[in-house]
């Protein structure tokens, strides 16, 4: 049988609106801000929507974000941080169907994953967080739903939550950051990583030896595998099918995200 394709890589930052991104750093000097997504979009493959984190949108806001980037292009969205940050996650059915009948479906094809990112101090308790999984839709207004956890506390470093995780084909995000557990564990039929260790001192946020090894991983996830050198709880799985990837160059020092995802896209050429 012929072997199967590798799964997208996507590659990009979080957000579009950061001020020291302007002046010919990442937006040519002049570019009104209206015209900033248009631009990120057409040099990175993907964006994280952070404004949804703090606020919610209008649908029409979603079909204009839609209408501004090219085809081909997709965002992930980062759910309200009120649906999230709670102490019992199993009473969390209002707020998550109100963050999802919010209009993002407005984006269509180019809805990518969902992030629902936890605080540092959520802590792993299996019933509540299994019930939590559950309030997830795999699908609404015809589109599929994919689903991320951010998790932030060591507790959740548990064979049981990636069990419960992959039970449910739920993408563990993968963190590579100094303050938060590194879980590599893929449990999804895609893989959702932030890197966030990027320096200023690096024109590129990092080395190109930094940056061929990340490429090398994303081939490696795309392609079903478990990438050495990484923090696997469970420990990885045999190669499986294709995967699609979605990277996103965060924190960090910032201002060098977009050219770090841009060599990174680069070097993912084929």
């Amino acid at each position: 049988m012929p072997k199967a394709a590798p799964g997208k890589i996507r590659v990009g930052v979080g957000g579009w609106t950061f001020e020291p991104w302007r002046d010919g750093v990442f937006f040519p000097e002049g570019l009104a801000q209206a015209k900033e997504l248009a631009h990120a979009s057409r040099r990175l493959t993907t964006l994280e929507i952070n404004g949804t984190y703090y606020r919610t949108q209008s649908p029409s806001t979603f079909a204009k974000w839609a209408t501004e980037t090219p085809d081909g292009f997709v965002f992930s969205v980062k759910a309200l941080r009120f649906t999230t940050n709670r102490k019992v996650l199993a009473e969390a059915e209002e707020s998550v169907g109100k963050f999802l009948g919010s209009g993002l479906t407005e984006l269509g094809d180019k809805l990518g994953p969902i992030l629902w990112q936890f605080a540092p101090t959520k802590k792993f308790e299996p019933e509540d967080f299994a019930a939590f999984l559950d309030l997830l839709p795999p699908e609404r207004d015809g589109l599929r739903l994919r689903h991320a956890v951010e998790v932030r506390n060591v507790t959740f470093v548990d064979p049981a939550f990636i069990e419960l995780a992959r039970s449910r084909g739920v993408a563990i995000v993968y963190a590579h950051a100094n303050d938060y557990p590194e879980i590599a564990d893929p449990t999804a039929d895609f893989i959702y990583a932030r890197l966030q260790g990027s320096r200023e001192d690096e024109p590129a946020g990092y080395t190109p030896t930094e940056l061929d090894r990340w490429a090398q991983v994303a081939r490696e996830w795309a392609g079903g595998g478990s990438p050495a050198g990484l923090e696997y709880v469970a420990g990885p799985p045999p190669k499986g099918d294709p995967r699609d990837v979605f990277l996103y160059v965060i924190s960090g020092a910032k201002i060098r995200a977009p050219a770090a995802a841009m060599a990174l896209i680069e070097r993912l050429k084929d």
